[in-house]
């Protein structure tokens, strides 16, 4: 793979930069809406879903056929583990510290490495075995935190949701199915739930427009602006880019509401997110350093058939 123009590469960060930002507002325009678990979750879902099939439909008028999102087991399959991880990650929200959700849900790609290497037989590199051990001691910072802290269980249900959400990236690497719409689709499934759960404590919020703008602009984008970026830039470096939501959520947080994590989520939190930076760093230096031994060789080869 030939190395990126400077003015892909800009364009591909500016994607980038711009999706974890949309990302990391997620967390508190839920709490912004000021209403329940299920009139929250079933208005953000609804929003997400209507506008992901507004997106098909739009590529289809555009290119006359509809996107390659097909209906396999695959797709079905990890449309429920999007579903499903939704839920958890939006009832976390509310049962737990924001930085205790955003910090155990960071976890997700070293499940995923992990569900990879047992049902793939991907075996991880050094350095992503090395990060999980590293992860794993963050994470029992904080749940130890929150244990301490009554929360318990929010934070279960963030560990939840990120087990479903390396499930879920799990069956798209086995199944190498195209599954950019999945988890935009897979919104009807909490939002199918709030509307069952939610109609006896009824569906009134203190501020829906938050949930809207979450739901219709803020989500929609990041997925599309993250999904985009990996054409200019290396999936690698893409995925440090998440970690956008993982620092600045709470940071978000604390600004409007002024929650400030407990001393346990700061340093449980800090360790992770410097090992999945340090992960990322180590993955791009090699990627490149494997493009440079092979454009080495290629150069090499045409010298050679030249004499």
């Amino acid at each position: 793979m030939t190395s990126p123009s400077p003015a892909g590469r800009s364009t591909g960060l500016a994607l980038a930069t711009a999706g974890g930002l949309f990302l990391s507002f997620d967390i508190p325009l839920v709490r912004l809406s000021d209403g329940g678990l299920w009139p929250v979750l079933g208005l953000r879902s609804m929003a997400i879903f209507l506008i992901a099939l507004l997106a098909l439909a739009g590529i289809r008028l555009a290119t006359g056929r509809w996107s390659p999102l097909r209906l396999t087991a695959a797709t079905l399959v990890g449309g429920l583990f999007y579903g499903f991880s939704t839920m958890a990650f939006v009832a976390a929200v509310y049962h737990t510290s924001s930085a205790n959700v955003v910090f155990i849900v960071a976890f997700s790609p070293m499940i995923a490495a992990i569900l990879s290497w047992l049902l793939l037989k991907e075996p991880p590199s050094r350095s992503t075995l090395v990060t999980m051990v590293v992860m794993l001691l963050g994470v029992s910072l904080i749940v130890n935190g929150g244990v301490s802290s009554g929360h318990l269980f929010g934070d279960f249900l963030a560990a939840v949701a990120a087990v479903l959400i390396a499930a879920a990236l799990t069956i798209g690497r086995a199944s190498r199915q195209a599954m950019g719409f999945v988890p935009l689709l897979a919104t009807i499934i909490p939002a199918g739930f709030s509307l069952v759960l939610g109609w006896k404590e009824g569906f009134a919020m203190q501020a829906p427009g938050w949930a809207l703008l979450d739901g219709i602009v803020m989500m929609p984008l990041a997925f599309w602006l993250l999904a985009t970026a990996p054409r200019y830039l290396p999936a690698a470096e893409v995925g440090m880019f998440y970690l956008l939501e993982t620092i600045l959520a709470p940071v978000w947080i604390w600004m409007i509401f002024s929650e400030m994590p407990g001393t346990p989520t700061l340093i449980g939190g800090s360790i992770m997110v410097l090992a999945l930076l340090g992960h990322s760093m180590t993955q791009i230096w090699a990627g490149r350093l494997a493009a440079r031994r092979a454009q080495t060789s290629i150069t090499a080869s045409t010298g050679l058939l030249g004499e």
